[in-house]
C-alpha cells in the first residue's frame, strides 16, 4: 500500500533550513552514517513532491537531478527549468489532487514529500500525509525554516520507530 511520507532532516530546535534556505548546517555532517539508511528508504519511493524552493535548491546544489526519471510534482506558481531526463510536473492548488496523482504514478511504491515544511504542512492539513520520518541532527540554529509550519493543531502522532544514525536519531511517526 502506498504511503505518503515526509522524510527530512531537522535541527534539534525544529528547523530544516536556515533563514536563507541554506543547508550548510546539515552538509557539515558526513553522510557515512546515513547513506545505507537513505538508500533503503529511497528504494521504496515511486514519486516525489517538492516545493519550488526545495526544487531550486536541488537544481543549484545537487550536482544534477538526483532522482532520475521518477515522476515529480513541484508546487509553484512560476516557470522553472527542467533537467534533461527528469519527469517534472509543475502544479499549484489543492494538495489533495497532487496527492491523488502522485499515488497513482507511484504504482504501489511510496510518495516522498521531499520538502519543504510548508508543502508537508499542506499535505498534513489536507489529511494526505501518512508518515513523518525526521532525522534530528545534533545542532541548533535558533531560527530558520520550520520543520512543519501548520496552521492548526494536529492530532497526536504515533511514534512507530526510532533509529540511531551516528550522533543523530530518526523518529518515524504514523499519522492517524
Amino acid at each position: 500500500m502506498t504511503r505518503i511520507q515526509y522524510y527530512v532532516a531537522s535541527t534539534l530546535d525544529g528547523f530544516i533550513a536556515d533563514e536563507h534556505d541554506d543547508l550548510a548546517w546539515l552538509l557539515q555532517f558526513g553522510m557515512a552514517d546515513f547513506s545505507e539508511h537513505y538508500e533503503r528508504f529511497f528504494a521504496g519511493v515511486g514519486a516525489l513532491v517538492l516545493g519550488a524552493t526545495t526544487y531550486e535548491w536541488v537544481l543549484r546544489e545537487g550536482g544534477g537531478w538526483p532522482y532520475g526519471s521518477l515522476p515529480t510534482w513541484v508546487l509553484t506558481h512560476r516557470d522553472l527549468p527542467v533537467p534533461d531526463g527528469a519527469d517534472i510536473r509543475f502544479v499549484s492548488g489543492d494538495a489533495g489532487a497532487v496527492a491523488d496523482a502522485a499515488v497513482v504514478a507511484a504504482a504501489g511504491r511510496n510518495v516522498w514529500v521531499v520538502g519543504g515544511g510548508p508543502v508537508a504542512a499542506q499535505f498534513l492539513e489536507a489529511g494526505r500525509l501518512d508518515e513523518v520520518l525526521v532525522t534530528y541532527m545534533p545542532v541548533a540554529l535558533g531560527r530558520g525554516r520550520p520543520l512543519l509550519p501548520v496552521d492548526t493543531v494536529t492530532p497526536p502522532l504515533s511514534l512507530t520507530g526510532v533509529t540511531r544514525l551516528g550522533d543523530s536519531v530518526e523518529h518515524v511517526y504514523r499519522i492517524g
